[in-house]
């Protein structure tokens, strides 16, 4: 028991003497397979996949960041009938007078991942098109939710990198509400801590907890490089134009200049 104390405390001490935002950067040009593959070869097999449920709401969507969690739980009151055009607007506004709302929009610093726990809630569009934009407008480089995101057709319009379950149609009041921001969730059955290291692509979501994503970093640049060269390779010999996806001497070029 003691040991497994001491254990959590030294983590703890780690997290916070590590800065995750300059940690992230040893992730732009890393996928989310590369990733995993490193997670593997350091024992977490399968530990921090999300579901594949949750997964980029568009195609070619692809962002690196650092988690800011908020957990949400369904509403246990349902919202009044409303008596006007005028209130129906402003139901949101409404609905958070009267039963209270913990915001987080003050929170996001650029390079912030949302990650959004829905605590089991049943359809509501948590994330639409307007508050997701606020939330990129504040420097978020993505959002996460394991609950669902309405207004989809503006959201893949706007290109907002937004990962969910499903679509959906209805609005908070009365179905969900906040209950604490910064603080250990669970999303998409993994999980995900304030500072961890989050990521998705095409292929779904991947954690990487903040004591071991240096080294995991390492790890997965090793793939991606011996992957591009291979493929850069098998290109030249079928005679195709090559694309980002084999340019590793731009990946060796950027990691170099960080020093790595």
């Amino acid at each position: 028991m003691v040991k497994h104390v001491l254990q959590a405390v030294i983590v703890e001490e780690d997290m916070l003497s590590t800065d995750p935002f300059a940690v992230c950067k040893l992730y732009r040009y890393l996928r989310v397979v590369d990733v995993c593959d490193a997670l593997d070869g350091i024992g977490y097999f399968d530990l921090t996949l999300m579901s594949p449920e949750v997964r980029p709401l568009w195609s070619g969507m692809r962002f690196w960041g650092v988690a800011l969690t908020v957990r949400c739980v369904p509403a246990n009151r349902p919202m009044w009938k409303l008596n006007s055009t005028e209130e129906i607007v402003n139901a949101h506004g409404i609905w958070f007078k009267e039963v209270g709302h913990i915001g987080f929009e003050h929170l996001i610093q650029p390079g912030h991942v949302v990650v959004t726990d829905t605590g089991g809630s049943k359809e509501v569009g948590f994330w639409g098109s307007a508050n997701s934009l606020g939330a990129v407008a504040a420097g978020a480089v993505g959002i996460i939710t394991d609950g669902y995101a309405r207004d989809t057709y503006e959201l893949t319009l706007q290109r907002t990198p937004i990962c969910c379950r499903a679509r959906g149609r209805t609005i908070i009041p009365g179905r969900i509400e906040v209950a604490e921001v910064q603080t250990k969730i669970a999303c998409g059955g993994v999980q995900v801590r304030p500072g961890d290291i989050v990521g998705a692509d095409d292929d779904g979501v991947v954690v990487v907890p903040l004591e071991v994503a240096e080294e995991v970093a390492e790890h997965a640049r090793a793939v991606l490089l011996a992957d591009m060269r291979t493929r850069r390779r098998l290109y030249e010999r079928l005679g195709m134009a090559p694309d980002h996806t084999v340019d590793y001497e731009t990946v060796e070029q950027y990691y170099t200049e960080l020093g790595v």
